[in-house]
């Protein structure tokens, strides 16, 4: 057998990028919520960020550079909607610009229109509570969308059960409440927000592919709980509710995955696994295990963020590698996998951690004027995606 025919290929097309998000490598983003939780110092600073709103050209020749085909990020709501209703065509036409850029670069633009961060006049009314927030959320995503061009692949939220589990249940992120209760009665908010923007949006763009980006948790029983069979229980709980929810409103499914959770036995990790700065278990098998509970909703589907914070570099490339094979065994067990874009581009602000955790293909040296250096582990990524196969 050939060297060819001994490599793993990925399907024809296969689209291979990575990810960013408005408030993690913008900068100066001041009108939303988590920037007044900066000011009250309840959360750290985001500030100027990686300055990517005046450097994406520079930072998408840098993908260019790693034979990327596919780049998502997302649109800051509370720039183009800085106030109820009114709308800043400035700033709708620098997101344009965005798209052209990709584009002229041969890059496919996944564009999500809410990525955590909401407008503060939005969130001083009541953000998701409000009784009207799926008719502002359609119309905001309609206009987007409407005006973005080139693009044709939007997720309307990203990851809408991590963002009210830490704002509404752990309450370490804004809003900063613990009510429980609100987790299930915002879970159905933002559903039907997602299903309302969905139908707009396909009123004045009917070609485009519009999704949710969800992270999705692979969970693991151990001792009596297995019996239970308490991991299927908290599956259905975590990721199949919101997407029997949405099931008739997705044209794709958006997937995170970072890692697992352990049920019974103290949610104890087996010692072998090495662990990322952030703590979290790298597990590359658990990436295709996630996948495969998507089979069932028969809609292609795009790994849209998975990665790791590792300052030394020292798993990042291995734990892609094995990773990906999981992702090669979805597919050939029959899940429509088309992509894979890795978080993050760039190091970037990572949410109530600040600065302190890098997850970039690409390291940003904040105390030397932003400075990009391409991480070895970015070009072997590079080798996969100009390869399309391990």
């Amino acid at each position: 057998m050939s060297a060819t025919e001994e490599r793993q290929t990925f399907p024809k097309g296969f689209l291979w990028g990575a990810s960013t998000s408005s408030y993690q490598v913008e900068g100066g983003i001041t009108n939303n919520d988590w920037a007044k939780a900066a000011r009250e110092g309840r959360v750290p600073e985001a500030g100027l960020a990686c300055d990517h709103y005046n450097r994406f050209e520079e930072d998408f020749d840098i993908a260019k550079s790693l034979n990327h085909t596919a780049h998502r990020f997302s649109v800051e709501w509370s720039r183009v909607e800085p106030e109820e209703g009114v709308f800043n065509e400035k700033e709708v036409e620098h997101y344009r610009a965005v798209v052209k850029a990709l584009r002229a670069r041969g890059i496919e633009p996944f564009v999500t229109l809410w990525h955590f961060t909401l407008p503060q006049w939005f969130a001083d009314s009541g953000g998701f509570s409000r009784p009207d927030a799926s008719k502002i959320f359609a119309r905001y995503c309609a206009y987007v969308a409407e005006r973005l061009g080139d693009a044709t692949f939007f997720s309307t939220m990203n990851e809408p059960m991590v963002w009210i589990g830490n704002g509404y249940a752990s309450g370490i992120w804004p809003p900063f409440q613990k009510k429980v209760l609100n987790f299930f009665r915002l879970a159905g908010a933002l559903a039907q927000a997602h299903n309302c923007a969905y139908t707009a949006i396909k009123r004045v763009c009917p070609h485009v592919h519009v999704g949710v980006t969800k992270n999705n948790i692979v969970f693991e029983a151990r001792g009596w709980l297995k019996f239970l069979r308490l991991d299927r229980l908290a599956e259905r709980f975590w990721d199949g509710r919101f997407h029997q929810a949405i099931i008739k409103y997705q044209d794709f499914i958006g997937i995170n995955h970072y890692f697992r959770v352990i049920l019974g036995n103290g949610g104890v990790v087996k010692a072998e696994c090495p662990r990322s700065d952030f703590g979290w278990e790298l597990n590359p098998r658990t990436l295709g295990d996630a996948l495969l509970e998507l089979k069932q909703y028969s809609v292609p589907v795009y790994v849209m963020e998975h990665g790791l914070a590792d300052a030394s570099d020292t798993h990042r490339a291995w734990f892609i590698e094995e990773s990906l094979k999981g992702v090669l065994q979805a597919i050939k067990a029959g899940v429509d996998v088309r992509g894979y874009m890795h978080w993050s581009l760039l190091d970037n602000y990572e949410w109530a951690e600040g600065y302190t955790m890098r997850f970039g293909l690409v390291e940003v040296d904040y105390k030397n004027n932003n400075q990009r250096r391409v991480r070895q582990s970015a070009l072997r990524y590079k080798e996969i995606c100009t390869a399309n196969s391990l």
